[in-house]
């Protein structure tokens, strides 16, 4: 199943890339996010792994995922190492002078496809959006609010 969420952000790209490049800020933004834990040395950039957990009405599904593209202050991306089959990706367009479209894409498959594999992916689906959207605009909310913090 694949996602796709997109807000504006009142900050330029090079703010906002410089949020979602500190990986431990996932966890005040991320809705949904249960676990987010740095695998390895490598905390951030590319080859940077985590451990993710992500609930999903009663269940927390998830595993380890690996930064596979890091191209600041445009796009990162992410995808499954062990766990579920998934990968997402941020993307950072200037919107006007001083603002940023940030879209969020995710995708995901549940193991062993077929009937009942497309009927877990249809009922996750409007959860999972949801969560997608929160995380967009909880985003918007900590970039806007550090920024104002910096001005003043």
């Amino acid at each position: 199943m694949r996602l796709n969420e997109s807000v504006t952000v009142s900050a330029p790209p090079g703010v906002v890339w410089n949020y979602l490049a500190d990986l431990d800020n996932y966890l005040r933004f991320m809705s949904g996010i249960t676990r987010w834990d740095a695998e390895g040395k490598q905390t951030s950039g590319l080859g940077a792994r985590r451990r993710m957990l992500f609930k999903v009405g009663s269940a927390e599904v998830g595993g380890l995922i690996e930064m596979v593209e890091w191209d600041p202050p445009n796009d990162l991306a992410w995808s499954s190492v062990t766990g579920i089959d998934q990968r997402g990706r941020l993307r950072l367009r200037a919107a006007g002078t001083s603002s940023t479209r940030v879209e969020l894409r995710y995708a995901y498959g549940v193991a062993g496809g077929g009937l009942s594999g497309w009927i877990s992916e249809r009922v996750s689906g409007p959860t999972i959006s949801a969560h997608l959207r929160r995380s967009l605009q909880q985003l918007k909310r900590q970039v806007e609010k550090d920024k104002s913090r910096a001005a003043a």
